[in-house]
């Protein structure tokens, strides 16, 4: 364990629960495929596991680490200030370009066939980049998601260079337009990445609004995911 990371828990937990004593703590850092971290209490002791992409973070962002997770743990609520610094850090580009690399080393992404039973998603992009991006956008892996989740409906994911698409969309009632705003949207997220705006992660920017809303049947694709 990292010199110092002990009294630093020690010290937040004061902080949040002066009244309290403190528990054993067991902190060590742990090979997750992302930026994770985890606390829970078993037997009185607290068992906190860091993301070791985080083992070389300065003491003020282990301390807002500590205050996140100690305040979870305990119902209290987040000081906004330690939230900010926290998302800022993990922001930043040499954590993100660290996190994609890991995650293609640790993270496994099984991907389908991009062919489904009634839609290519291959063909839909490949159709919406003649028609919107002159055909110059390289295209990622295409796949439809191992479950038909309503909750998330496409994603693009940077680490593997994959865009999923969710398989409740590949269905013969699906019209050919809803499909192609979801593929379109995620094809957007290529050429418009996410940004840092000071401590807040801009993913949809005011190019990419408007960018979006130049697909033709917005408003329909709109009203029949709404309905979902």
């Amino acid at each position: 364990m990292r010199e110092g990371l002990l009294e630093i828990f020690q010290e937040t937990y004061r902080e949040l629960r002066p009244a309290s004593s403190i528990p054993e703590l067991k902190i060590e850092f742990f090979a997750f495929a992302n930026v994770n971290n985890t606390i829970r209490l078993r037997e009185g002791q607290l068992l906190v596991r860091l993301s070791d992409l985080l083992e070389g973070a300065p003491d003020s962002v282990l301390r807002a680490i500590a205050h996140i997770l100690l305040a979870k743990m305990y119902r209290q609520p987040i000081d906004r200030g330690q939230a900010a610094r926290y998302r800022k850090y993990v922001a930043s580009h040499e954590i993100v370009r660290k996190t994609h690399l890991v995650r293609q080393i640790r993270g496994r992404k099984r991907l389908r066939p991009a062919r489904g039973h009634f839609y290519d998603l291959d063909a839909v992009f490949e159709k919406l980049n003649t028609r919107f991006f002159h055909g110059l956008m390289a295209r990622p892996r295409m796949s439809w998601s191992q479950t038909k989740t309503r909750r998330i409906l496409g994603h693009y994911d940077p680490a593997h260079n994959a865009i999923i698409i969710s398989g409740i969309f590949d269905h013969f009632a699906v019209p050919a337009y809803v499909l192609e705003y979801i593929v379109y949207h995620e094809m957007l997220h290529l050429k418009h990445p996410v940004k840092l705006r000071g401590s807040r992660r801009c993913v949809h920017s005011a190019e990419f609004q408007a960018e979006e809303r130049l697909f033709p049947h917005i408003t329909e694709a709109n009203a029949f995911l709404k309905r979902l």
